[in-house]
């Protein structure tokens, strides 16, 4: 029998992987959304990317952890995509930028500012980063059975966490302070560092990928510690919409 494919950093294998997968940051946060599936098991983990295995309505679901950032959400994206995933939901946090989203709140982006630059890889920069309008759907009515105080909108995605900072002094700051103000007034209400290139590159790939975040912060406010009482909200959007999602691609 000739050997299956692995691939590189994940570690997965066609036969392992599914359809349908979650894509959480942090590796810790990977058995916590396990949890939702049935008989949900640990696969394999390398690096950053760590996976779980288990089902929803009768299909096998993963669930991998891309790490922080563009270029491991990529890498991730890529390596499920090429082994036949092509349909993701990101699981995160984000920080507050407007006083229309407050801690604890279910963050579901409708598009990114690409204020990175892994999606430079995958597209030009006037190729906006959207949701698929699908997993966008899901997502957002899941939110809404759930009854979970819900902001949609625009969420600015970048590379240097600690470059919203009113103190950032870096010799980039000329150039950074004023855009980060002008995505604020233009409405983005929240800020994380991976669906941009998630959303780019899942466009490039021809998969289609939508995300779900607890907001960490209230706005123009410090809150130095992660949210986990509020962490199962966005894991019971994700898991909803994607139970949805299922159940629509089984009546085409």
């Amino acid at each position: 029998m000739k050997k299956e494919k692995m691939m590189l950093h994940t570690n997965l294998t066609k036969s392992e992987v599914s359809k349908y997968a979650f894509l959480p940051g942090s590796p810790q946060r990977v058995e916590r959304i396990a949890k939702y599936l049935e008989d949900a098991k640990f696969l394999k983990v390398n690096r950053e990317h760590e996976t779980w295995v288990g089902y929803l309505e009768g299909e096998k679901v993963l669930i991998t952890s891309t790490g922080m950032g563009g270029p491991s959400t990529a890498i991730a994206l890529e390596e499920l995509a090429e082994l036949g995933t092509d349909t993701f939901i990101r699981i995160g946090s984000c920080a507050s930028t407007s006083d229309k989203c407050s801690r604890g709140d279910v963050v579901i982006p409708a598009a990114c500012v690409r204020m990175e630059g892994t999606a430079l890889h995958y597209g030009p920069i006037e190729y906006p980063a959207v949701a698929d309008v699908e997993v966008f759907d899901a997502l957002r009515k899941a939110a809404n059975t759930l009854s979970y105080k819900t902001a949609i909108g625009t969420v600015i995605s970048r590379d240097g966490f600690y470059s919203q900072y009113d103190e950032f002094d870096k010799p980039s700051a000329y150039y950074i302070k004023p855009k980060w103000e002008a995505y604020k007034k233009l409405g983005a209400i929240a800020t994380e560092m991976e669906a941009a290139t998630l959303f780019v590159a899942s466009a490039s790939l021809n998969v289609r990928s939508g995300a779900v975040m607890v907001c960490a912060t209230d706005y123009k406010k410090v809150n130095k510690t992660y949210p986990i009482d509020y962490e199962a909200r966005c894991i019971e959007v994700a898991i909803e919409a994607m139970r949805q999602l299922i159940k629509e691609d089984k009546k085409r």
